[in-house]
């Protein structure tokens, strides 16, 4: 270890630009800084003692550049192991290690992951609305702005709002869906499977007669189906081509997923709220899903998150990171240094961060025609604004709950 290589501060920080974030700054002796994401959305606190109170004392003294025993030390060192604010807080150690290293080697991080596989990494874009023609004017408004991949979801008739429902309207055709909302308690919302499983597959025949065979289609379930349901759904959707569906049924259960798969061609996307490679095993060593959802920032880093495609690439089973505007521009750009460097790449999820991330963040990776790029800067290719960062103090926010019309409380 050289002088300049030691870590000489770990500082946690916390600040709401549109919504929070909690960034991980490690800084050498030789002043080099990197950083990591720390976010876990409703929950960010926890990350945040975790990370100051526990890990930082760790790393002071230790070497930067070695990411793997460090990663190790931190997992293994602590005896309780994974669930997410574990693998979140390791996580943001790791991403920030690896913005080191590749200042150090004054090279793009996906350039020591082994270098491109692809010139740019596939997005989809969220879109929502009120209604049917208020989702269509969600849609162009994606389309007009390039993307060739969009994930639907509109307000089921006589549920009112719910999961992922942005309105056009209010949004001049901006997709601001933000489900943490900033009050005392956590807000509730109304579901019926029912009238969900009858009105869904009718959204998805409007959406091919109007914009044709050739925009790939997404939609999120969102964790809220039994596996028969679940079955039920997909194999109603097969007409209509969908890239995959997501989180068709909750994932407590691996299992589960081989009753989907015995009843419908159409691809399974799971994985956003696991965080572990053990965790994953049995859904991609049995083939029970197509894309794996999990991110950089909730899944123990890049270290981890690419040994978890790596053992999915050998089942064929491809990647399509979660991208939330709850994963940091840090994260979103993590991301994208992995998503250029595995073979199994699938798709990525790009939710745009409001302005006000922008002036915190300050990033180097791009958009162009549905594509994204993280950019050729040393490290990570993004910058943080401390004094852009005092002006948004914390808020406290809570992701949403969900109960049946009969008051019973359902998954969310």
């Amino acid at each position: 270890m050289t002088a300049s290589t030691t870590i000489r501060s770990a500082e946690v920080l916390v600040a709401s630009p549109s919504r929070n974030f909690v960034t991980l700054r490690i800084t050498t002796e030789d002043g080099v800084v990197g950083l990591g994401d720390a976010t876990l959305n409703g929950r960010e606190l926890a990350v945040a003692s975790y990370l100051r109170d526990h890990v930082a004392p760790l790393l002071v003294g230790t070497d930067a550049q070695r990411i793997e025993d460090t990663w190790q030390f931190l997992y293994r060192s602590a005896y309780w192991r994974r669930g997410p604010v574990t693998m979140t807080a390791i996580a943001a150690v790791d991403v920030a290690l690896w913005d080191i290293k590749g200042k150090l080697a004054g090279m793009p991080v996906y350039q020591l992951l082994g270098g491109a596989s692809r010139a740019s990494a596939l997005v989809y874009a969220h879109a929502s609305g009120a209604d049917l023609e208020d989702l269509g004017d969600s849609v162009r408004a994606r389309l007009a702005e390039g993307y060739r991949a969009i994930r639907l979801q509109v307000a089921i008739p006589g549920m009112g709002g719910g999961y992922g429902i942005s309105s056009a309207r209010a949004s001049g055709g901006r997709y601001t869906y933000e489900p943490a909302k900033r009050a005392g308690l956590a807000v509730e919302e109304g579901w019926d499977t029912r009238r969900y499983l009858s009105y869904l597959p009718r959204m998805f025949e409007w959406a091919r007669a109007e914009f044709g065979p050739e925009l790939m289609l997404l939609h999120d379930a969102h964790h809220r189906l039994t596996p028969i349901e679940a079955a039920r759904l997909g194999r109603s959707l097969e007409p209509y081509d969908l890239f995959w569906l997501e989180d068709v049924t909750p994932v407590d259960d691996p299992e589960a997923l081989r009753l989907v798969r015995q009843h419908t061609t159409t691809p399974l996307a799971i994985g956003e709220v696991l965080n572990s490679v053990w965790d994953f095993r049995t859904l991609i060593q049995q083939q029970l899903v197509d894309y794996v959802r999990a991110s950089v920032t909730h899944a123990g880093g890049i270290t981890h998150l690419k040994r978890i495609f790596e053992l999915a690439a050998l089942h064929q089973v491809r990647s399509g990171s979660h991208g939330p505007t709850d994963i940091s521009p840090v994260g979103m750009a993590a991301a994208l240094h992995l998503d250029l460097a595995i073979h199994n790449f699938g798709i990525q999820e790009h939710m745009a961060h409001a302005p006000l991330a922008g002036e915190v963040f300050r990033t180097s990776y791009s958009f162009d025609a549905g594509s994204m790029h993280p950019g050729d800067a040393p490290g990570l290719g993004v910058e943080y604004d401390d004094e852009a960062a005092a002006r948004f103090p914390y808020e406290p926010a809570y992701l949403p709950a969900a109960r049946l019309l009969d008051g019973t409380i359902h998954d969310w």
